[in-house]
């Protein structure tokens, strides 16, 4: 029989490139915008009701933002935006479905950033939305154990539709991945494999895995 797994925004980006690799899965997708595709359900996972799936194993949550600012002009809103995009919707989601989770030995895969990791100019709101969602992570991990693993995957930027804006030139292209030690921008495929990585080791739990061209750890 095969596993099911739950996409919360599985219809762009890293999210896609999560969907089209898991091919030996039931994939159930959870997006804002409507897809034709079998088993997906158009809502917000902040406020919509979420739908009942029997026989759920696992739960990829990829909602995420970039609110980058100087920190004097980021407003209490940002933050708040912020928190509810990558924390809160999590939180719904996970405590939703957590009896089938529990029921059925699943894994959660949730997304971080570098920048809660290695600080950033211009990051303060996202990286502290992030940096929560990381602490989550591990929170989860023990009091779930060992019936649910939790784990988180940090990118670095990443060419997804999400990071548009700060792709949108060949000139910023370069300069974003000379930044890199790998000297390359990360592509949703890079993410997904780290991903898909998580939910299928059984003995990976309370990890926050960096796929991140080496930006939190090397100096080149």
């Amino acid at each position: 029989m095969k596993r099911k797994t739950l996409i919360i925004g599985g219809t762009k980006g890293i999210g896609k490139a999560i969907l089209e690799n898991l091919k030996s899965h039931e994939c159930h997708v959870i997006s804002r915008s409507y897809s034709a595709r079998q088993n997906h359900y158009a809502l917000d996972v902040l406020q919509d009701e979420l739908p009942e799936i029997e026989g759920l194993n696992n739960i990829v949550y990829c909602p995420g933002s970039i609110t980058l600012k100087p920190f004097h002009r980021l407003t209490v809103e940002d933050f708040i935006s912020d928190y509810r995009v990558n924390v809160l919707g999590a939180v719904r989601v996970l405590q939703f479905y957590f009896k089938e989770l529990k029921k059925n030995k699943g894994s959660v895969v949730l997304f971080g950033t570098v920048a809660s990791q290695q600080g950033m100019s211009f990051h303060a709101s996202i990286a502290a939305a992030k940096g929560g969602l990381e602490s989550l992570a591990r929170s989860l991990a023990a009091e779930w154990a060992p019936n649910i693993r939790v784990n988180v995957v940090n990118p670095s930027l990443t060419d997804t539709p999400l990071a548009e804006a700060l792709l949108s030139t060949d000139q910023k292209r370069e300069n974003a991945a000379q930044r890199h030690p790998l000297k390359k921008i990360g592509s949703p495929e890079d993410i997904a494999e780290a991903a898909i990585f998580c939910l299928e080791n059984q003995w990976v739990t309370g990890q926050t895995i960096g796929v991140d061209g080496g930006m939190s750890t090397v100096r080149v």
